[in-house]
């Protein structure tokens, strides 16, 4: 475990105004494991004073464990403790504000009645102007029903609310999205496709979140039939981008071509199934699908229509047995299930300079240090490893790029295209073994992604307009 902000206080401390005082209280935040972070004079009270000592902790429990090696030193006192995740969360991440001043009766009248009602009567005269004249052009609704959410599992409406504020703080951040996010208390189908079906006029796209397996499929597939605007299952198709973006690296790395490698994969969900799909379209060709039974196999009995259709088109030779027994020999590893889904032993018989990924989160399938001796290249979706798998990476600029050519959908072409992006943004002299995947803060991604998205669509012929014109160099 490492120290992250992700389990971070403010202790606010009332200590002796006297020398020492305060190495005393570093001392047993060290010594307790915590990271000492930014310490801030609030006041002085005669012979005391009062700060505020920021700590980064592993996790909820050392953080507690901290607090306590705190209060124990003679001479502090502990005011109180402010989570700072918490803090950051209060009142909500996002808000909405008007583009346009309204400081006098003109500009009501413009913004507002009864200016308004001539632009509401050329848009029912002519509907595709609503893209020119309202925030449909630059908006997509972040739709959740709460069952799969993050590792937490069916947690419901309310409490993937967060998750879905901080995707659309993503958005705007990473490509200038207005996005907003929609939380369904129905889990079923039918009423999750007909509620976004109804609320499609208000935006350019619509990304669906954390929605469970098998429903996610039904859901995505029926909206994509009826809608004439992008529906994107971030889940599968962002997760599938970020994964093949990394490997072409990886295998660049390696020496290895995608469609002569051997693929293992644990996790046969939403973005296992997508991952397979995209990597089948990018070329591979022997991809063997591992869940908790084992292999994914012609003939197997008890799966479901998902797995039945993906057993019948991966597991060329129709091999059997357990992830670590499908591993000898096999030149890449793909994790999307649990920690402990395969050991360090299986990695071990796997093919020289072997790729592993990893990427169950905050727990890989295998821990990293345990195998960094046995494969040339490793990635997990954490951010305190090198290569972090992230969606981020994807999510931005594929939508971007879909709304500034009025794209009617997303793809397979526009995500390869997506793909090849993300991977391109690291040139051909900088790439290594822990440099396989850009930093989620290159700047540089979402607009390359978003450059090749346009194109794809255009080519494809889903685009409704051209692509924008690419700013003049300075």
């Amino acid at each position: 475990m490492h120290p992250s902000a992700s389990f971070s206080a403010a202790i606010r401390v009332r200590i002796e105004n006297t020398p020492g005082a305060f190495a005393l209280l570093a001392s047993a935040i060290g010594e307790a494991g915590g990271l000492l972070g930014a310490i801030d004079l609030v006041r002085v009270e005669g012979s005391t004073k009062i700060r505020d000592v920021n700590v980064l902790a592993d996790d909820e429990q050392h953080l507690e464990a901290i607090v306590d090696a705190v209060r124990s030193v003679e001479g502090v006192d502990v005011v109180h403790v402010s989570d700072r995740v918490f803090l950051a969360h209060l009142g909500g991440k996002l808000e909405v504000r008007p583009r346009l001043p309204l400081k006098t009766r003109e500009d009501l009248s413009m913004v507002y009645t009864p200016g308004v009602a001539r632009v509401s009567r050329a848009i029912a005269e002519d509907p595709e102007k609503v893209w020119a004249l309202t925030v449909k052009r630059n908006t997509v609704a972040i739709v959740s029903d709460g069952t799969a959410v993050l590792g937490l599992g069916d947690i419901g409406p309310e409490a993937a609310l967060p998750v879905m504020e901080g995707k659309a703080v993503l958005f705007k951040e990473f490509a200038d999205i207005d996005a907003f996010p929609i939380c369904l208390a129905t889990k079923e189908p039918d009423e999750i496709v007909r509620t976004i079906e109804a609320i499609a006029p208000a935006f350019g796209g619509i990304n669906l979140e954390d929605i469970s397996a098998p429903r996610c499929f039904e859901v995505e597939r029926r909206l994509r039939e009826r809608l004439e605007i992008p529906v994107f299952h971030d889940d599968q198709h962002g997760t599938a981008i970020v994964v093949l973006a990394a490997l072409l690296n990886a295998l660049r790395v390696v020496g290895k071509e995608l469609s002569d490698v051997r693929i293992v994969t644990t996790g046969v969900g939403a973005a296992g199934i997508a991952v397979t799909r995209i990597l089948q379209s990018a070329g591979a060709r022997w991809i063997v699908g591992c869940d908790e039974g084992g292999a994914l196999y012609r003939g197997r009995e008890g799966l479901a229509d998902a797995k039945l259709e993906y057993a019948e088109t991966t597991n060329p030779e129709n091999l059997r047995g357990s992830a670590d027994e499908l591993l000898e020999g096999a030149d890449v590893f793909i994790g999307l299930s649990v920690p402990g889904a395969i050991s360090a032993e299986g990695v071990a018989r796997m093919a020289p300079d072997a790729v592993v990924f990893a990427l169950a989160n905050p727990d890989p399938e295998v821990v990293p240090e345990e195998i960094e001796a046995l494969v040339a290249v490793i990635a997990t979706g954490r951010s305190d490893y090198p290569n972090q798998i992230n969606n981020v990476l994807a999510f931005p600029g594929i939508f971007r790029g879909a709304l500034d050519v009025r794209a009617q959908t997303i793809d397979a072409g526009m995500e390869l295209a997506a793909a090849h992006a993300i991977a391109g943004t690291i040139a051909p002299d900088e790439l290594s073994a822990d440099y396989v995947i850009p930093s989620v803060f290159n700047r540089a991604v979402a607009p390359a992604v978003a450059a090749a998205v346009a194109d794809a669509a255009t080519r494809s012929g889903v685009a409704r307009r051209p692509a924008p014109a690419a700013p003049a160099a300075p």
